[in-house]
């Protein structure tokens, strides 16, 4: 996607982080922009951001959870500016934890936000793209997450993984039934986001104050770790120029740290060589990335 006026983004998790800069990022770049979150005090703010650029800005107040609430939130879109040309699926949460530990309902809350909201909005807007008979793109927001693992997060991995492997997927099928849609898999590793607040977030149907699981040691230490990474990340300030030229050069994959590429590339040998998991390869993981977040 090259030509950015004019053109309609219908975007989740736009009230905090990425979703916040790539949607101010369009409306500077004279889109239309429909945004999508659960945080009404959040989005109403960035809503009136926006409205110092432009006028064509929607905001629905959305748990993308509920497949219902995704597709009110895109039926309000349609009505607004009748078509969707660019999709980014930004909205996620970090749940950190063993998989002995970590209850149910946070697995299903991760997966439900990180994996199926992005199939909920594909559902509806693929077809509304292929309606409009015009070019079209699609960015999922997955993480370097999703290409490499560590300890401690494997619930955040499993959607992150899942995320990488079916854009991939799809992107397979819209070349082989010739669809004129681009897609896009944004693999950013710490970035200094919202996203360590996200239990401030967490809906009601997730939650359960009465399991002690929430007071244990284990929960406090994982929160504990998720906010480290993320306040040690790399500023947010160059994300929304990274993702727009990665547009206009139609790059699949799209990375925020090029210094940490050749772990991903030893990953991939480790594979080939049926190598499985090793912790010191984690150490070497953990001391790149944070030179990277000092280079980036």
């Amino acid at each position: 996607m090259k030509d950015f006026k004019d053109k309609v983004m219908f975007i989740t998790g736009a009230a905090h982080g990425f979703g916040e800069v790539l949607a101010k990022e369009g409306a500077q770049r004279g889109m239309k922009i429909a945004m999508a979150d659960i945080d009404e005090p959040a989005l109403t703010k960035v809503y009136h951001d926006i409205q110092k650029v432009t006028a064509d800005v929607l905001m629905v107040v959305t748990d993308v959870t509920k497949e219902a609430e995704v597709d009110a939130a895109i039926a309000q879109t349609m009505t607004k500016f009748g078509r969707i040309d660019l999709l980014i699926n930004d909205a996620g949460v970090a749940v950190p934890g063993m998989v002995w530990d970590l209850p149910s309902r946070d697995w299903e809350w991760i997966i439900h936000t990180n994996l199926m909201s992005q199939v909920y909005t594909m559902q509806k807007v693929i077809p509304i793209m292929r309606q409009q008979q015009t070019h079209g793109a699609i960015i999922n927001v997955s993480s370097y997450a999703g290409l490499v693992s560590t300890p401690l997060m494997p619930a955040y991995y499993a959607t992150k993984f899942a995320s990488v492997g079916m854009t991939e997927g799809i992107a397979y099928d819209l070349q082989q039934h010739q669809i004129d849609i681009e897609m896009h898999v944004f693999c950013p590793a710490f970035v200094q986001t919202d996203l360590y607040h996200c239990e401030q977030h967490r809906p009601a149907q997730y939650t359960d104050t009465t399991d002690p699981y929430y007071q244990s040691q284990a929960y406090l230490d994982g929160q504990k770790f998720a906010k480290h990474d993320i306040t040690t990340g790399m500023p947010i300030d160059n994300i929304a120029n990274i993702v727009f030229t990665a547009l206009e050069k139609n790059q699949f994959y799209i990375l925020s740290h090029p210094s940490l590429n050749p772990m991903i590339t030893k990953r991939t040998e480790r594979l080939v060589e049926g190598k499985g998991p090793d912790i010191n390869f984690v150490g070497q993981f953990m001391q790149s990335l944070s030179q990277a977040n000092q280079t980036d």
